[in-house]
């Protein structure tokens, strides 16, 4: 009931503030900290984007961890290295504040897609406001943006008025397993928050924030056929193969589902013969086959990403009802993988957005709307936002090229995204 409270306190007193329009004297000191640090961010984040951190990397994320470990607890944070092996991964950085007012949980991850044998190694810039680099947006630049918000709180005098858990994860690249260990602590944190907010990069446009995200989980099939002469395909007593099998099933997933709005579902891989084979952990499959001879098996593994729970849950019971709905003489069975869960949209959510856009348009910083889900892949918050009354992402260093060799920041957003997010903290801060 108490949270229940707090959080209406939040909605109403931050939405007749932010209205104001005007700056507060602390919040033209919040901005003044943070012009004044923003050539320290930017060395920050070059010092971070040149350790290689690539998920598997585990030395590496560490190293990242400890970076910002150091910097959290210089701003009187406790922090805690939460050892991965358990789900056999670097591990996680949390760093807490604070246990009164309302309560924040701030999202980034310190792992990236870049291997060390990728050729994007190092810190770049291209042209003025341009610089290339691993991670960059997705998402060191956002973890620095995150910091130094708080940093300007701190050195306001005002980071005492709420409480704050900030979690960076190791594995948001490729998430370790299992899957309920790997993110217990993520899951901790939102079930204690009242508010989250992520800072990975969207779309990369400054002009959008996330407030859904569909989710991402697997999928795979295994169809069994009775192995004979081609000759006798078709006939009674001899059926059709696993191969015209799995093709049946997965025409009828299309047929089905795929005008759904925001549902998607891909089969990514398929192995077929009279033996096959699939490593699901490689991803990678052989088999064997003669031109003659009936198919025996099939496996097919793809994803699924869905809006909402309700949305997901159909879409797989109606995926199994035409997974057993068998031709003569095949049998088949699906089954569904952990992965990311939906965040769906909400009213609390698309509140959190509307306090975000009237602060940018405070900054006269421009609209600021919803992100497309089917333009925001799964993150870290979808594991926390049915925890929280408001929940919203997209808010790092903003770029392009992500997950490529020409991931590019855009740097004349990193001072603008950390002063919304600044003020953003400290107006859901003014709830006493």
């Amino acid at each position: 009931m108490i949270r229940i409270f707090i959080i209406f306190w939040v909605v109403l007193v931050v939405s007749v503030s932010v209205l104001a329009g005007p700056l507060s004297k602390v919040e033209k000191q919040i901005l003044a900290h943070i012009d004044q640090a923003e050539p320290d961010a930017v060395n920050l984040l070059e010092k971070v984007v040149n350790i290689n951190s690539g998920t598997m990397n585990f030395n590496g994320v560490k190293k990242v961890g400890d970076a910002f470990s150091d910097e959290y607890r210089k701003l009187g944070f406790s922090t805690t290295w939460i050892d991965g092996a358990p789900f056999n991964r670097a591990g996680h950085l949390v760093a807490s504040y604070g246990n009164s007012g309302v309560r924040l949980l701030l999202i980034g991850h310190l792992d990236t897609v870049f291997a060390e044998d990728s050729p994007l190694q190092r810190y770049h810039p291209v042209s003025e406001n341009k610089v290339m680099g691993p991670g960059i947006t997705d998402m060191k630049g956002g973890d620095v943006v995150l910091l130094y918000a708080l940093k300007s709180l701190h050195d306001t005098g005002v980071l005492d008025q709420f409480s704050v858990r900030v979690v960076l994860t190791g594995d948001e690249e490729k998430r370790g397993r299992p899957l309920d260990i790997a993110t217990s602590a993520l899951i901790d944190a939102g079930i204690w928050a009242d508010i989250a907010i992520g800072f990975e990069d969207g779309d990369g446009d400054p002009k959008t924030a996330v407030i859904s995200r569909r989710s991402a989980s697997g999928w795979q099939l295994d169809v069994t056929g009775r192995p004979a002469h081609s000759s006798q395909i078709f006939r009674e007593g001899y059926g059709v193969g696993a191969i015209y099998e799995a093709a049946r099933i997965l025409n009828q997933f299309r047929e089905t589902l795929a005008g759904e709005p925001n549902l998607t579902f891909n089969p990514g891989l398929i192995v077929g013969g009279t033996q096959s084979d699939l490593n699901t952990a490689l991803a990678r499959g052989s088999a064997f086959g003669k031109n003659n001879v009936i198919a025996k098996t099939t496996r097919v593994v793809g994803d699924i990403r869905a809006l909402t729970p309700e949305q997901l849950a159909r879409s797989q019971a109606a995926m199994k009802k035409i997974v057993a709905n068998n031709l003569n003489e095949t049998t088949a069975s699906i089954r569904f993988l952990d992965g990311y869960p939906p965040m769906a949209p909400s009213d609390g959510n698309r509140r959190l957005l509307a306090i975000y856009n009237q602060i940018s348009h405070d900054l006269s910083m421009g609209e600021v709307s919803a992100v497309d889900p089917r333009k925001a892949g799964a993150a870290d918050i979808s594991f926390v936002a049915e925890h929280v009354e408001m929940a919203m992402d997209g808010l790092g260093l903003m770029g392009s090229g992500g997950h490529t060799v020409d991931e590019t920041a855009d740097m004349s957003t990193l001072k603008q995204q950390t002063k919304r997010a600044a003020l953003l903290f400290y107006r859901l801060s003014q709830t006493k």
